[in-house]
């Protein structure tokens, strides 16, 4: 039995912290496909792409394809990227590094350059591991648009760490994250490195009703109409639909305080706080469109303009 094949029900999940100019570990609960509520396109897709070939090389291998390559999850801020990164890790049996843009910059040259070696390191010391890069777009921006060479080299040097994959990055394998896909350089696009790409939608109605009936959980609440809420809260991503709970939950404090005995969320709270919101992903898919329509020539934005038409967005 090899390391992928055994049960884990932890994983180790690394981040780098830029105050102790180090990697930090620590061990969490491994989580999978069955706790990311709906997503089932998206997950048959990543299944399809990128976790049977990992646990069933030999029938890829037989037909001469690659095993491997990397994933690139995109859409709107605030629907789950994350999440669904570290559900593949546990998928896969694998521990779960989390670079952020911010933890490897340094103000010295060839810092950021020398971090981000030592991240990649620490993925092929931990492996099978998936590296998770949040904020692609920050690191592997287009060259030609970036005016500061710090940036530029940052960007080669990504591309140096990813073209090790045929050997040294065996047992790594790479989730980008960005909400601007179109900002990312060429080159990171081209085959054996994010040629897959993954868009992550906000959540449906049901979903949403999910996360709803999450964030309101053990809270002291009335009988609530979530299923209402929910539908009208079409086009709202995860964070939009946590900030809306928030706001509502501060209306119940309020009056707490207003009538000195505390006062459980009601519909009439979570109402309110639906008029002060509207979803912050509708600015995301104007822009998105924009590109799609106009500046896509190989076509890879077309499931954004097909969900679009699909939810009548304009």
């Amino acid at each position: 039995m090899n390391d992928m094949e055994k049960y884990r029900e932890k994983i180790k999940v690394i981040s780098f912290d830029r105050e102790k100019n180090q990697m930090v570990e620590v061990e969490e609960s491994k989580i999978t496909f069955d706790d990311v509520g709906g997503m089932e396109d998206i997950k048959k897709k990543i299944n399809m792409d990128f976790i049977m070939p990992i646990k069933n090389p030999e029938y890829f291998q037989a037909f001469g394809k690659k095993v491997g390559g990397s994933l690139l999850f995109y859409g709107p801020p605030g629907c789950g990227k994350t999440f669904l990164a570290r559900a593949v890790a546990g998928e896969i049996n694998a521990n779960f590094i989390h670079l952020e843009l911010q933890a490897i910059l340094s103000m010295w040259s060839g810092e950021g350059e020398k971090n981000l070696h030592e991240v990649f390191e620490e993925a092929r010391k931990t492996k099978p591991c998936i590296l998770f890069i949040d904020e692609l777009d920050a690191y592997g921006g287009n060259r030609q648009k970036m005016g500061a060479h710090h940036q530029r080299t940052l960007v080669n040097q990504l591309l140096v760490e990813m073209d090790g994959s045929n050997s040294f990055n065996e047992g790594v394998y790479i989730i980008g994250a960005t909400n601007t896909p179109w900002y990312i350089d060429p080159a990171l696009r081209r085959p054996g490195r994010f040629n897959s790409l993954v868009f992550v939608a906000p959540p449906n109605n049901e979903e949403r009703l999910t996360i709803l009936e999450l964030k309101t959980k053990d809270k002291p609440r009335m009988e609530l109409q979530l299923d209402f809420v929910s539908k009208y809260a079409e086009h709202f991503s995860g964070a939009d639909l946590t900030y809306l709970v928030e706001d509502a939950i501060n209306e119940a404090i309020q009056r707490s305080f207003e009538t000195g005995q505390l006062q459980p969320l009601s519909n009439e709270d979570l109402l309110k706080a639906m008029k002060k919101r509207q979803p912050t992903t509708l600015d995301w898919f104007s822009t998105a469109k924009n590109y799609a329509t106009f500046s896509d020539v190989n076509k890879d934005f077309d499931k954004v303009l097909e969900y679009m038409e699909e939810h009548q967005l304009k």
